[in-house]
């Protein structure tokens, strides 16, 4: 499954509303880390098509950012059926993100 640009506009649709698991990276074009960890992400995304990925670039959707209290990038959280049940900061190895969802 291709990633899902995600915006305070489809974020209730696209993941709290979603039945399933869903994978959320933030991120921002100048973070090095970012840089690092998107293709990881969307290795499991296209490993994983089960799952939901989804991207919020922090510059564009700074109210999401806030209502999560994103203060590091990258930061991942996951969903499941709308609730939050796990959160990683920092560039983190595929490993790892498998063992979040």
């Amino acid at each position: 499954m291709a990633t899902t640009i995600i915006t305070k506009d489809n974020f209730k649709s696209e993941v709290l509303d979603y039945k399933g698991t869903v994978l959320v990276d933030f991120w921002a074009d100048w973070c090095g880390p970012c840089r690092m960890l998107s293709p990881i992400v969307d290795e499991v995304a296209n490993e994983n098509p089960n799952i939901k990925v989804g991207k919020i670039n922090v510059d564009e959707q700074q109210e999401l950012s806030a209502q999560f209290g994103i203060m590091s990038i990258p930061t991942l959280l996951v969903f499941k059926n709308g609730e939050k049940v796990s959160e990683s900061i920092g560039l983190i190895p595929k490993e790892q993100v498998e063992k979040m969802i």
